[in-house]
């Protein structure tokens, strides 16, 4: 979950062809051999923005059946972490796969707001305009 100052929250749109309409999700990934949930957001998050921001808090923890791209459903377990960045960060694909090429559309800055009027049938997980609207709700609380 990358949040900037503005308190918007970085998002990917993709593509695929188990789903009728693209959808909107975070920077994510598989775990490689030996790797920990935290060592994979912080490799993920490189790869797919080309931001180097600290790995903050665990802020959820999940697991589902899902498919993406070419792949099989399959069990996936994710974890979320907090990353908070500048909204002066350049975003850029560091070091895309193939499969993220194809299945990542585009990029984009929300704010809650603007979640709440798109609807949680856009995301993936359906449960991301309310994790965002938790992290914003803990930092006015602080």
């Amino acid at each position: 979950m990358i949040v900037n100052e503005k308190n918007e929250l970085l998002l990917f749109q993709y593509k695929d062809e188990h789903k009728p309409d693209p959808f909107w999700a975070t920077v994510g990934g598989e775990l490689k051999s030996g790797e920990s949930y935290r060592e994979a957001a912080k490799r993920e998050l490189y790869e797919e923005t080309g931001l180097t921001d600290e790995i903050g808090p665990m802020l959820l923890k999940r697991e589902d059946v899902f498919a993406v791209a070419r792949s099989t459903p399959a069990i996936w377990q994710e974890e979320y972490y907090l990353v908070e960045c500048n909204s002066n960060s350049e975003v850029f694909a560091a070091q895309w796969t193939d499969e993220e090429k194809y299945t990542i559309q585009q990029w984009k800055w929300w704010t809650l707001a603007e979640m709440k009027e798109e609807g949680i049938q856009s995301f993936k997980p359906d449960c991301i305009p309310s994790l965002l609207e938790s992290i914003l709700t803990t930092e006015q609380n602080t």
